[in-house]
């Protein structure tokens, strides 16, 4: 009886498989290693300056999943913030400091090398840093998605000047 339903199932899924993707609005996409195809800009500023950032697929404004391409140069802090969604990162290349919690302590940071991966749930207070090297890291999620500073002023985009 198992082996009736799940043909079943595969025959259901072989019927309904291109409807549904005909029905999908977004090309699809597919990223090389050497991620030629990626192309990065400046980061919004609400992130720290000199951040690059490539939304690779998905808007993280709009709802539905997404996933952005951040690069961050040596010496960045993200200062504690939270997400309304959660989110996973995965380093890509280069290595970053990540740590829970609403303060930043950079003697309790974890360090995350090209592999390396986090879970965060939804308000999840959080910092991350680079120490001598740059890092890049993919971001996955769903949107609509946001940064919110546990402390404002901490916010690059309210510091002078406005831009990280």
């Amino acid at each position: 009886m198992k082996k009736r339903s799940w043909l079943a199932g595969a025959a259901l899924l072989a019927a309904v498989g291109p409807a549904l993707a005909a029905d999908h609005d977004a090309p699809g996409m597919v990223v090389k290693p050497d991620g030629a195809s990626v192309v990065y800009e400046p980061g919004p500023p609400n992130l720290p300056k000199g951040t690059q950032i490539s939304q690779v697929a998905g808007d993280p404004a709009k709802p539905g999943p997404f996933v952005l391409r951040l690069k961050f140069p040596a010496h960045t802090v993200i200062a504690p913030h939270t997400h309304s969604k959660p989110e996973t990162l995965t380093i890509l290349s280069g290595s970053i400091y990540h740590e829970h919690g609403r303060t930043l302590d950079k003697a309790k940071g974890a360090a995350l090398n090209a592999g390396g991966f986090v879970y965060l749930p939804e308000d999840m207070p959080h910092s991350l840093w680079t120490t001598d090297e740059p890092v890049e890291l993919q971001v996955n999620g769903s949107g609509p998605f946001g940064l919110n500073y546990i402390d404002p002023a901490d916010d690059p985009s309210r510091q002078a000047g406005g831009k990280g």
